[in-house]
């Protein structure tokens, strides 16, 4: 260091002789000797930018200098509190209070936002100067953290926070004049930005303009709660604020499980995740894995049905017998052979649960002794943004899971260890908040996704309004189509919630097509038939008056039931067979829409966006090719696609079962499991039972564009009553 950065220089500061070394700023030279100058911009120990002025003092020039960034000089005499510097700090808050609401968050909370009591030390009560013209609003996208930029002063305090401490470089200025302001990445919404939620801006700014999310519900009723001190000595707390963690103190608790005791159970609905902190835990399925399969005996048809389980191989389905992996909110997934998995020290599981408040998809019972975190959203979400946690958790999923997740697509079974392990250091885990858009109809195609957490909603565009051609769960693959054929995409793809895939580069996805032949003609053929399916509905669509459609309430449905009044006789035979076929819970109410002289009936209708697919925790409800919902064999009976269908149409049905024993192996307990189960076109009869049954030839399963096609050109209106039977 040189002799100039060590000597000394002496200067007055409101009468009193003082010396510092040069090169200090008048503000620290005044702090040093315990001179007071107010401030908001700046904070001890940051690089000073001067922008709110309102350290403003008298160094005997023309105009006031700001004291953060202007040094001090041999000789200067320094004045900080005459009543013209008084009064030009007075008019610089009041024009900063024309603009802040009063009280803002920060003041409402803890009374300490730093311009109101610079204000109310003025004795500023209300600005003389008129309020923003164009207010700039709030942003309500995190899960962590409050964003009012009506309460900014562009202070950019936390973009040094966000930069210069946290080297996230997040934060930046956006604007100019009254319309700038603070923004996130490329002026993104907070929530939707590269943000980690380290909290370093909300603690840095002076006003509430960032302030911590106070949610309701935020304490756990369980468990050791730990000291943030303590958090932050785990890895996985690694750069976390440790102000957020002490004001969400009571959000994450330390829980110990011995051996045998469940932590969770499939079905339930919880608001938690676990991260194990000691032990092994093990994940598994007690529901049956089974079909639900309508049979009949041989006293008539319709005299004896009865809805049983049946394994895979008695009801077997193309599309999916080769699946070897069941989807679960786990870093694993459950072989189908044998549902049970082994989760270890640093395995995270119950994410989609905590995120989006869905069903446990699996029941984890603790192998040994075990010491976990249980934590809420408010932590989780936190936790993966921080990038040291996000490390650990790609580390794992590289490791552990993507030869799994890979092979559970039946498509990719063939893959050798040695292309996967080639992918293992090139593929990117990417995230997604709810209402994001992965890609778009119609974008050049460069990448091949795999879901990873949440769900994807693939819709494609239709006159008349979006077609949602499915939901994919975890297990779930989109993106080739387009790499295949060398086209644009040909559907947008969406995060319905809180979503992570699994990006393959382009290159590596036609690597992979050039080794595995047998890959590339699996996802040919069903690239092919799903664009002849689209092309078959596109067509039958443009026959039909779409506004008649629409007005109709029709293109909701891929397949209605439609009754011909002229020829029912209100007998409900149809109705009765249905709830023979189904242990006398009926799937059909025969009361609808009405079009001229149809009955549109209440029946499964195959939706154009089936909510009743939106939150499966193991993905067993799905759309095939065909557009036909169907529930799949892993079904653990938690009742939310029954919840979620607007017409009533999904039931949950008991069957008896024989189960394992927790508390002694090998022995078997009575006990009972519930199945979903929706109208699936009496899959295992030629016809459905409710057609067959109808001595009037009046019911008939239809196609809705190509039923309607003749008759909605006659343009009758539809009547909402029910038919007099």
């Amino acid at each position: 260091m040189s002799s100039n950065a060590t000597a000394s220089i002496q200067l007055t500061i409101d009468g009193t002789p003082v010396s510092v070394p040069a090169g200090t700023t008048i503000f620290d030279a005044a702090r040093l000797n315990g001179i007071p100058i107010p401030t908001l911009c700046h904070q001890q120990n940051e690089n000073p930018v001067g922008v709110c002025r309102v350290c403003v003092v008298d160094i005997g020039q023309r105009v006031y200098a700001a004291s953060c960034i202007r040094q001090a000089e041999a000789g200067m005499t320094v004045k900080t509190s005459t009543e013209p510097v008084l009064a030009a700090r007075h008019t610089l808050v009041e024009l900063l209070m024309s603009e802040h609401p009063s009280p803002c968050a920060r003041q409402q909370h803890s009374g300490d936002c730093e311009l109101e009591q610079l204000a109310a030390a003025a004795g500023i009560e209300q600005s003389r100067f008129p309020q923003r013209a164009a207010p700039r609003g709030k942003d309500d996208s995190s899960a962590v953290i409050a964003v009012d930029h009506e309460a900014c002063i562009l202070c950019d305090r936390c973009i040094r926070g966000c930069d210069d401490i946290r080297d996230n470089w997040v934060l930046a200025r956006r604007g100019k004049g009254y319309q700038a302001g603070i923004s996130f990445d490329n002026n993104l919404p907070m929530g939707e930005s590269s943000c980690v939620s380290c909290g370093e801006c909300m603690v840095s700014c002076p006003t509430g303009a960032l302030t911590t999310k106070r949610v309701v519900g935020t304490e756990l009723g369980r468990g050791e709660v730990l000291d943030p001190a303590e958090l932050l000595h785990l890895p996985i707390f690694e750069n976390v604020s440790g102000t957020f963690l002490e004001l969400n103190q009571k959000a994450v608790v330390k829980r110990r499980f011995r051996a045998g005791e469940v932590i969770c159970r499939e079905g339930e609905f919880g608001s938690t995740a676990f991260y194990i902190l000691e032990g092994t835990a093990e994940v598994f399925l007690s529901s049956p894995i089974a079909h639900v399969k309508t049979e009949g005996s041989s006293h008539g048809f319709f005299s004896r049905l009865k809805s049983m389980l049946a394994p895979r191989d008695e009801h077997a389905r193309s599309e999916e017998s080769a699946r070897p992996f069941i989807p679960i909110d786990a870093s694993v997934d459950l072989p189908y052979d044998n549902p049970i998995a082994q989760l270890n020290p640093g395995d995270l599981f119950g994410e989609m649960t905590c995120m989006s408040y869905y069903p446990r998809s699996a029941t984890v019972r603790a192998q040994t002794d075990c010491v976990m975190l249980e934590m809420l959203r408010n932590v989780l979400d936190i936790l993966q943004r921080n990038k040291t946690f996000r490390a650990q958790l790609e580390r794992n999923y590289r490791q552990r899971a993507l030869d799994s997740h890979l092979r559970g697509v039946p498509v990719f079974a063939t893959l050798t260890p040695d292309f996967i392990g080639h992918l293992r250091d090139r593929v990117e885990l990417v995230r997604f908040n709810p209402g994001q858009v992965i890609c778009r109809q119609g974008e050049v195609a460069d990448s091949f996704y795999l879901v990873r957490i949440g769900f994807v909603k693939v819709s494609e565009e239709r006159p008349g309004g979006d077609l949602v051609l499915a939901y994919l769960a975890r297990g779930g693959y989109f993106g080739e189509i387009a790499l295949l054929t060398g086209s644009p995409r040909t559907a947008t793809c969406t995060a319905l919630d809180h979503v992570e895939v699994v990006r393959i580069a382009g290159e590596d996805f036609r690597l992979m097509l050039d080794r595995f032949p047998e890959v590339r003609h699996s996802l040919e053929t069903i690239a092919h038939e799903r664009l002849d399916a689209n092309r078959l509905r596109a067509t039958q669509v443009q026959n039909v008056p779409i506004d008649q459609f629409l007005a109709n309430g029709l293109m909701e449905a891929q397949s209605l039931l439609v009754l011909d009044l002229d020829r029912c006789t209100r007998c409900d035979q149809c109705v009765r067979a249905c709830a023979d076929a189904h242990d006398g819970v009926s799937r059909l109410v025969r009361e609808g829409v009405r079009f001229d002289k149809y009955l549109v009936a209440t029946s499964c209708r195959q939706c154009r966006d089936p909510l009743c697919m939106v939150g499966c925790p193991v993905g067993s409800i799905r759309r095939r090719n065909s557009l036909e919902v169907i529930i799949e064999d892993w079904c653990i009976g938690c009742g939310l696609c029954a919840s979620n269908c607007p017409y009533g149409n999904i039931n949950l049905h008991p069957f008896p079962v024989e189960l394992d024993d927790p508390v002694m192996p090998g022995r078997k307990i009575a006990s009972t499991r519930v199945k979903a189960t929706s109208c699936d076109l009496c899959h295992d009869h030629e016809e459905p039972s409710c057609v067959y049954a109808c001595p009037h030839d009046a019911a008939h399963r239809v196609n809705p564009p190509e039923f309607f096609a003749g008759v909605l050109k006659q343009s009758n209106p539809l009547k909402s009553n029910p038919p007099k039977r």
